[in-house]
């Protein structure tokens, strides 16, 4: 590419506006090398927060790195019972009601009361049982005859009659 060269007769004219220009040029110079000194410190400040932020994830991994090992020995030894129990907890998942959560978090609440009279005042009973079998038995027969004894007594059938029929009327109010 040829650069036209000015023509001679023109030389004076150019040669007095050349120290404008290159005054103008040393301005635009001047003020481009503010910018970009402006933009390397800006640069420099987000490289230092950048440096800032690795320093601190560098720091969180490190800590991180114990617990993720520990959840990963865990997820192993627990993947293999949880996979088993994954349809049954799907199940009781879709057929708990929060209704039937509130109980079963109040019948947990009441467990160690129950447990206090189940060890104190059931059990005991539950002991004694073997002997109270035969007295009850015996209370039975005894029962049995006395109930033969006075179905004999003159005018007890019409009453046990009109028993039974009022026993029936009742049940048949209360269906």
């Amino acid at each position: 590419m040829r650069l036209p060269l000015p023509d001679p007769r023109e030389l004076p004219r150019v040669l007095l506006g050349l120290p404008e220009r290159v005054f103008g040029l040393l301005d635009a110079a001047e003020s481009l090398i503010g910018r970009v000194d402006a933009l390397l410190e800006r640069i420099e400040g987000t490289r230092l927060g950048a440096d800032a932020v690795v320093r601190r994830v560098d720091g969180i991994a490190a800590d991180a790195e114990p617990l993720v090992h520990r959840l990963g020995v865990l997820l192993d030894r627990l993947e293999p019972p949880l996979t088993t129990l994954e349809p049954t907890l799907r199940t009781l998942a879709d057929t708990t009601s929060p209704a039937e959560v509130a109980a079963l978090v109040t019948m947990v609440d009441h467990l160690p009361e129950l447990t206090r009279r189940l060890e104190t005042e059931v059990l005991p009973i539950m002991t004694t049982l073997g002997s109270v079998a035969p007295d009850i038995h015996d209370l039975l027969d005894v029962s049995r005859e006395l109930n033969e004894m006075l179905g004999k007594l003159p005018g007890m059938g019409r009453i046990k009659k009109r028993v039974e029929e009022q026993q029936e009327d009742d049940a048949e109010r209360s269906d």
